[in-house]
């Protein structure tokens, strides 16, 4: 599927939605639409949680996928045209950009524990050192 906003490919969704539907008379999960329209299960899962974030549709986790139901269409044309909102890319990006922070993070805490652990030592080999002089004096 081409790169086009969210608008498109929140209608070609619910399109795929209904598609499956009927197809299998029941509700489809985001794998059934996503090989529907031929996009990735990621793309998939992130349109689904746009569409659900926004009321459109009702995600419900079972024992065999997330199946999928529409909730409401009809709020699909709030969505602006042409905006092509955060992209995979995007939100990937910030997703890369939180976990090297969160590593920053670690390594701070264990330079600090190291130097804790590295004070705690010189502070007990100078009590030793004095318990040492007071005995042999």
């Amino acid at each position: 599927m081409k790169k086009t906003d969210l608008y498109s490919h929140a209608h070609a969704f619910i399109a795929g939605i209904r598609v499956c539907e009927f197809r299998k008379a029941g509700q489809p999960t985001v794998d059934d639409v996503c090989n529907l329209l031929s996009m990735s299960t990621e793309q998939g899962h992130h349109i689904c949680n746009k569409l659900a974030e926004l009321d459109v549709i009702e995600c419900v986790e079972g024992a065999f996928g997330i199946r999928v139901f529409i909730r409401d269409h009809l709020k699909l044309e709030e969505i602006p045209r042409g905006e092509t909102g955060s992209s995979m890319e995007d939100e990937l990006k910030k997703f890369q950009d939180s976990k090297k922070e969160f590593s920053k993070k670690i390594e701070s805490i264990q330079a600090a524990q190291a130097e804790k652990k590295k004070s705690l030592f010189a502070e007990v080999e100078k009590k030793l050192k004095e318990q040492m002089d007071k005995n042999k004096s």
